[in-house]
């Protein structure tokens, strides 16, 4: 019973905060009352507990108000969703932790090309940098290749110190930070040089067919229609292909229009192919980055639109 009131009773003051059943808990025995219908999601949410911990994985505050949020979507069990194991490493397990991120790692599986679109925070590319690893210790491919435009925040290649690698690397690290938390630190440098695991900008990939390979785009939103569909048609035969990015923050200039967000309108509908759309509520992150995408999100749907967007819908129009 400890376990499923959380240390100080942590985790029953968060289910009397979130469901309007009342809930009495006397030694082994936990008692609800209120309305039918408060008191099965109550049940529902303590029963979805109790599975976990009987797997032996524990429960923090998150896993408990993620699993009330998820408790009332009926197509996903969010025992399913926190027990998903994708990747351990270091006596830690990397797994989703919200029922689209569960969708998503789902997609993967099951489709040759998986589109992963949504807000920074909600696990797109660190979600699918473990498929990849793991795509690649089960020998499922032979070869990891990341690849993002070289385009972010307003700043240009141009514009930085050092050699053409050293100009790239910045544009990268996320990439590499990914690594370093699924693998061994000592393996990560073995696997680049022996071009195991390649990571590289966008333009290195023209001319290419890349097969048996797991091949991820991070920030697909600022690549052109061109380089979208110049990536796309790289795919070879026994490859997989995760594409990731965020249409709200598109770092393109002028009026160019984002790979990513007309690819949508392009492709959806193919077999084989998939979209997962994540939302701010499916942010990982410090609680307060949800709170603070939710807070552009609706500053941003009150300002009238950009000239260069007004005319681009008037022109579609």
């Amino acid at each position: 019973m400890v376990t499923v009131v959380g240390p100080g009773d942590e985790f029953l003051r968060l289910l009397e905060a979130h469901l309007d059943a009342d809930i009495h808990v006397r030694g082994n025995e936990i008692t609800l009352t209120g309305s039918p219908s408060a008191t099965a999601r109550a049940e529902d949410v303590l029963t979805q507990m109790v599975t976990i911990l009987r797997t032996g994985q524990g429960l923090n505050p998150a896993d408990v108000t993620r699993i009330i949020s998820m408790v009332d979507d009926e197509s996903i069990r969010p025992a399913d969703v926190l027990t998903a194991s994708i990747l351990s490493h270091r006596g830690r397990t990397i797994r989703p932790k919200t029922a689209n991120q569960k969708r998503y790692v789902d997609a993967i599986d099951n489709n040759t090309v998986v589109f992963g679109i949504g807000p920074a925070g909600t696990g797109k590319t660190y979600l699918a940098v473990a498929k990849a690893v793991q795509a690649l210790q089960n020998k499922a491919v032979s070869r990891i290749i990341l690849t993002r435009p070289a385009i972010e925040a307003g700043e240009r290649l141009g514009f930085l110190p050092g050699t053409l690698s050293e100009k790239i690397d910045p544009y990268l690290r996320p990439l590499y930070d990914a690594l370093h938390d699924m693998l061994d630190p000592n393996s990560v440098p073995r696997l680049l040089t022996a071009g195991t695991i390649e990571i590289a900008p966008l333009a290195y990939m023209r001319g290419r067919t890349l097969n048996d390979a797991f091949i991820i785009l991070d920030e697909a939103q600022n690549t052109s229609m061109e380089q979208m569909k110049m990536f796309l048609t790289r795919m070879g035969f026994g490859s997989t292909m995760v594409v990731t990015g965020d249409i709200t923050q598109i770092d393109l200039p002028g009026s160019m229009k984002s790979g990513l967000k007309e690819v949508v309108s392009i492709l959806t509908g193919i077999d084989d192919i998939a979209f997962c759309h994540l939302t701010n509520a499916d942010i990982v992150r410090h609680p307060i980055v949800g709170r603070i995408a939710a807070a552009y999100d609706r500053y941003e749907a009150g300002r009238p639109p950009r000239e260069a967007d007004r005319r681009h819908e008037e022109k579609r129009t």
